[in-house]
């Protein structure tokens, strides 16, 4: 990553509080101000909590709506029990912070025994006044600073702040991406001290990321690469077509770039990268098929049988239907509706994909994006993008962050604008900051929202880096979180035991 003088950053930070009225309320923990509550899960079991709420995170409170943390310690809870993190941020949007959620993995993390802290955030939404305080990277400062606060109480509160585990989804995804990828990173420690966070550390254990939107800046050359050829990139304008593949091209460069490796040390080229997507596919659909899902006859598979005379090896390796080799009751992926559907035969298992047809499949069941997928205002007739808020100013602007989009609108990428793209995007950070050892990253195998290969080339770098990283393009799933939540748990039991 490149390292910049942040002045300009720094004064970003301030004019925003300076224009909001910033309060100074002090870093505040008091032990006898829980507050005695429950939830009942949709199995029916109550677990029971104490509750801190509004725990502000930072000293100069630029956005009191936000920038709080609401923490809730079960029975039987100790100083040595992990923390749950959670964020709700989605969109790149303001999230405050709420309460666990029966129907997700916070419910579940407090039913398991965790400590649950719900961090508050700004967003490229959030505003005191006339003024927007929550562009990049004001979101991923909230949360780092929450991460502090647990640090810096820690003795007083019950939870282990060494055994955090952040989970997100979407733009929640990305932000637990930064938590764990960015660990103690220096870039970040002006913006943190002019907010008055805590003089801590605020590196984390374990990040959970589902479906995480990241890398921003090479999503759009990502994007098409992997979907510019499908049908229905067809029906694009001329104008369109175009854009699609200039962004397509810049591709192999940047996978190049990365030098990635194969976890037997194969380097990744764009020669075998496809071959490799393909591999992660057909892993996740035969860990569906063998828990007893079936595979829609448009995805492009081919099955090997014992009635076409070749060895056919055993579902799971021999274990009973829908168990792993441990003797754990795998979950079904769900199916989609009225798709004509090929059922499991004993025996059978995937043999080859062909993924001009599986990327078609994945486009059938929900529309692509516009080109340029994320960075595209101003470009090939689009108007502003979430992402385009997200680096905009706080006055409201929304502005190009790609040197593509830059390039096309006649827009200067400065170095303060650079800076904040790069905070943003957790790749820039892997081997270079103190990374959380544990990684659970799932990414839909028909989600869409992104390409495969961003959520690809973020599991393999960190791989490649030496770190534990539990990855799967989850079988049928589309833009989601929080699935499969018996698998998630155990996991988790599996680190921190």
């Amino acid at each position: 990553m490149k390292r910049i003088i942040l002045f300009g950053a720094v004064a970003f930070a301030l004019n925003a509080c300076a224009g909001s009225a910033a309060q100074d309320v002090g870093l505040i923990f008091d032990k006898k101000a829980g507050i005695p509550g429950s939830i009942t899960l949709p199995t029916g079991q109550t677990v029971n909590y104490t509750a801190y709420k509004k725990l502000y995170f930072v000293t100069n409170v630029e956005d009191s709506t936000y920038q709080y943390m609401n923490v809730y310690v079960p029975e039987g809870a100790t100083t040595q029990t992990p923390i749950f993190l959670r964020t709700y941020v989605g969109g790149y949007m303001a999230s405050e912070a709420s309460q666990p959620q029966a129907g997700d993995a916070s419910g579940r993390a407090l039913a398991e025994g965790y400590v649950v802290a719900v961090p508050g955030s700004r967003g490229r939404d959030s505003k005191v006044g006339e003024t927007f305080t929550g562009r990049a990277p004001a979101a991923i400062l909230d949360l780092k600073a929450a991460i502090r606060y647990l640090r810096h109480f820690d003795k007083e509160m019950k939870g282990d702040a060494e055994k955090i585990v952040t989970d997100g989804t979407s733009a929640g995804g990305a932000m637990s991406a930064l938590m764990g990828a960015t660990g103690n990173a220096p870039e970040y420690e002006p913006y943190l001290e002019a907010m008055g966070a805590a003089k801590e550390r605020d590196d984390v254990f374990a990040s959970v990321c589902y479906c995480p939107i990241i890398d921003l800046e090479h999503a759009d050359i990502a994007y098409e690469w992997m979907y510019g050829r499908t049908d229905s990139r067809q029906g694009l304008s001329e104008e369109q077509k175009a854009v699609s593949a200039e962004l397509s091209a810049q591709f192999p460069a940047y996978l190049a770039s990365l030098d990635l490796r194969r976890p037997d040390g194969t380097p990744l080229t764009i020669d075998n990268y496809e071959d490799y997507i393909k591999e992660l596919l057909i892993v996740a659909a035969q860990k569906a098929k063998d828990a007893g899902a079936d595979l829609s006859t448009d995805a492009g598979f081919t099955f090997s049988s014992e009635s076409m005379g070749r060895f056919a090896a055993p579902v799971n390796g021999g274990m009973p239907g829908g168990m792993t080799p441990r003797g754990e009751k795998l979950q079904s992926a769900p199916t989609s509706v009225n798709m004509p559907m090929m059922h499991a035969r004993p025996g059978e298992y995937i043999t080859d994909l062909d993924m001009p047809t599986y990327l078609n499949y994945v486009v059938s069941t929900q529309p692509l994006k516009g080109v340029p997928a994320f960075d595209s205002k101003d470009v090939a007739g689009n108007s502003s993008s979430g992402e385009n808020e997200e680096f905009g100013d706080t006055a409201g602007s929304s502005v190009n962050f790609t040197a593509y989009a830059a390039s096309k609108t006649g827009v200067s990428i400065d170095e303060d604008l650079q800076n904040r793209i790069d905070l943003m995007n957790p790749m820039n950070f892997i081997g270079k900051a103190d990374n959380a050892p544990h990684w659970y990253i799932r990414h839909g195998a028909r989600d869409r929202d992104t390409a495969f290969p961003v959520p690809v080339n973020f599991a393999t770098k960190l791989q490649n880096e030496g770190l534990d990283v539990d990855f799967l393009l989850a079988w049928n799933r589309p833009h989601s979180g929080d699935y499969a939540l018996e698998e998630l748990f155990e996991w988790i039991k599996t680190i921190t035991r």
